[in-house]
């Protein structure tokens, strides 16, 4: 007779990670009224680094949890595109922040790069992450590093590749072990030589992927000022930071101030000075080297007796080509500025009419027509003009003159569309000078 004995089977590692994660939070809950009470400093230090160990854990335990959902494909059972999707359902982070997980996630424990097939993925980071000895940003930096090895590496210098980095992402914060990890094959034991194309070859494409995902968006928060959002390569903020530190520098901020007021100088934002400080390089920026200026320097226009009025201090709005209307006391300032040019009544001549010379507008024209427009000439387009390209009424190829009467400013979708052989359009001109196009549809 035989016996039988049963194999206790464990219980799926997601009702322990829950059975484990509800007794850690009554622990966090009585925790968190002791510190509510104070820390005693003697303890802080110690206490802060246990705290983010301890933090550092359970992130390593989500990291797991996230690759084991990602391989039961758990996303197909609750309709999301993707686990980066479904993680970003479960945690109410970002799309971009829960795919960058599940990326760290699958590095971690999938297949080495490379080729090298299934395995436990980057195990000594993995192992590092787990005891808290380092953070999921060192992490990520580790296994970016891991993917760009070349291929001729095997697993053995692979292995020591890692090995060196995860005992350097203990000592170093995520930014220093980036820049030790492009020189990473150093510690696979590899000639300078190739070390150094290595590097050289990681910087390149870092820079093209930074280039890439430059990013500029500008608000009009319509109470006369704009609020935007940037993302440009690091080397070019780094730039940005250095001028408008330089402009905003303490010295250079007291003795551009009245004396009455460099009291209360503790007391100003440094994110208010440093706008007031990019403010200033903006109105500064020099435009006489563009290809086109009228696109990028402010037209104010006005007449003589206007003109006049300003430099006799008395109050008088101009308008500029995007639209904007300024006071007088703004004119005046930004009239000792570059990327300023006033358009006056009676100034010096400049040629406006070319006839058959030339194919193109000159900057001249473009100048003397931002005194008409101050947007798209298209019925019901709001473009600005600074966006125009001009168009000639009568085509130039069928005998049309580069005169100034024959100049429409189109932004880029209009002077498709005028050549669009399946629309028609008609022009008008008002008493002003200025030029409407109509356009339809052909039947």
């Amino acid at each position: 007779m035989t016996t039988t004995v049963a194999t206790p089977t464990l219980p799926p590692v997601g009702i322990v990670a829950l059975a484990a994660v509800a007794g850690l939070q009554g622990l966090l809950d009585r925790f968190a009224e002791g510190v509510g009470a104070g820390v005693d400093v003697r303890y802080a230090a110690s206490s802060v680094t246990e705290v983010d160990r301890a933090i550092r854990r359970l992130q390593a335990i989500k990291l797991k949890l996230v690759a084991a959902a990602d391989r039961a494909e758990v996303s197909r059972g609750s309709g999301h595109s993707g686990t980066g999707a479904w993680l970003a359902a479960q945690t109410h982070s970002s799309g971009s922040a829960a795919a960058a997980q599940v990326a760290l996630a699958a590095a971690l424990h999938g297949a080495v790069p490379g080729g090298a097939g299934p395995s436990e993925g980057l195990s000594l980071t993995s192992a590092a992450l787990s005891a808290g000895q380092l953070s999921p940003e060192h992490a990520a930096v580790i296994a970016s590093t891991s993917r760009q090895l070349p291929a001729s590496l095997d697993v053995a210098e692979r292995l020591r590749v890692e090995a060196a980095l995860v005992e350097q992402a203990q000592r170093v914060d995520p930014a220093r072990l980036r820049r030790t990890a492009r020189r990473a094959l150093t510690f696979a034991g590899r000639a300078d030589a190739e070390v150094a194309a290595h590097e050289d070859a990681v910087l390149r494409t870092e820079e093209s992927r930074a280039f890439e995902r430059a990013r500029l968006t500008l608000h009009d928060n319509l109470d006369g000022t704009m609020s935007g959002h940037f993302t440009v390569p690091t080397f070019a903020g780094q730039i940005l930071r250095k001028t408008i530190q330089q402009l905003a520098s303490p010295r250079r901020w007291r003795e551009s101030r009245p004396a009455a007021a460099r009291s209360d100088d503790l007391a100003i934002d440094w994110a208010q000075r440093y706008g007031q400080a990019f403010t200033e390089l903006i109105e500064h920026l020099p435009t006489d080297r563009l290809t086109g200026k009228v696109a990028a320097t402010v037209v104010v226009t006005l007449d003589a007796q206007r003109l006049a009025d300003l430099v006799n201090s008395q109050p008088q709005a101009s308008g500029v080509d995007t639209g904007l209307t300024l006071s007088a006391g703004q004119a005046r300032r930004i009239a000792c500025n570059a990327g300023l040019l006033p358009a006056v009544l009676g100034g010096p001549s400049l040629p406006l009419d070319l006839g058959r010379a030339d194919r193109f507008f000159t900057e001249a024209q473009r100048v003397a027509l931002a005194t008409i427009y101050d947007e798209c000439a298209a019925d019901g387009c709001d473009r600005p003009y600074a966006w125009s390209e001009l168009h000639h009424e009568d085509p130039w190829h069928a005998g049309g003159r580069t005169d100034l009467a024959q100049a429409v400013p189109l932004c880029g979708w209009h002077h498709r569309r005028i050549h669009d052989p399946a629309y028609r359009h008609s022009v008008t001109t008002a008493p002003t000078g200025a030029k409407s196009v109509t356009f339809h549809l052909r039947t």
